[in-house]
């Protein structure tokens, strides 16, 4: 079983037809350790029992006609009522997300602004979607994980609360750990090297084993610039002009 809401934390709402799935990364490693020490805290909402009829049903056929089924509205809102109680209705307090692929992109910057709420409702679809009247009438964030389709949203669900949790203070442990790495000030991070000093004929940059601090910073700086302008000049346009 899930673990369940820790009072105060910031906690993760999730609605799902398979809460069997989690915490599963989640409940590994840091994000795991921080769960179990209550830094943040994980609710799974099973949507079956909310379907209708003696079946359980929670979807139908596409009104119009097409292929595949669509999360009912009315399974859906009760589900979204359950996950309500307790919790703020601001949306920057509170944000309610379905994964989507038709969203906007995840990003660094939303899970910063998803950290620096009290929690989250995170709806995990599947099939071909949910009805739209019920994303309308909640204002659900339509979020994506990227330019491709998955099975379900459980997946890329666990994919970003793992990045907004580790921003939560205390679960890294080291702040200046998240202040250093990819997308902090919208570059990508620069390469990183570690013992032995030569392998397989291959040494690590001098300028790094040299102690001058100011050096290695000028170093790591012009790497992620030159990583980011050759990997993702979207990123590089955005990063130029933002610094003029």
């Amino acid at each position: 079983m899930a673990p369940q809401r820790v009072k105060g934390a910031w906690c993760a709402k999730i609605i799902t037809l398979f809460p069997e799935a989690f915490p599963g990364t989640l409940g590994l490693s840091l994000t795991g350790k921080a769960l179990a020490q209550g830094l943040w805290s994980l609710e799974t909402i099973d949507l079956r029992p909310f379907g209708e009829g003696k079946h359980r049903n929670v979807d139908d056929t596409p009104a119009g006609g097409g292929a595949g089924m669509v999360l009912r509205a009315d399974v859906v809102a009760r589900a979204l009522a359950q996950a309500g109680e307790g919790a703020p209705k601001d949306r920057a307090r509170w944000p309610i997300v379905f994964l989507s692929p038709r969203g906007k992109p995840f990003t660094q910057e939303r899970a910063q602004a998803w950290a620096g709420a009290e929690g989250m409702t995170l709806l995990c679809g599947r099939f071909e979607g949910v009805d739209q009247r019920v994303i309308d009438a909640h204002e659900i964030e339509e979020v994506s994980l990227g330019d491709f389709v998955m099975t379900g949203g459980e997946i890329a669900a666990q994919a970003m609360i793992d990045a907004t949790v580790r921003l939560i203070p205390g679960v890294l442990g080291n702040h200046a750990s998240t202040e250093e790495e990819s997308f902090a000030d919208g570059l990508l991070e620069h390469p990183q090297y570690t013992r032995p000093q030569v392998w397989e004929g291959r040494e690590i940059p001098a300028v790094l084993n040299s102690g001058h601090h100011g050096e290695i910073a000028r170093w790591r700086r012009a790497e992620a610039e030159k990583l980011t302008e050759a990997r993702r000049p979207d990123l590089w346009a955005v990063y130029r002009a933002r610094k003029g």
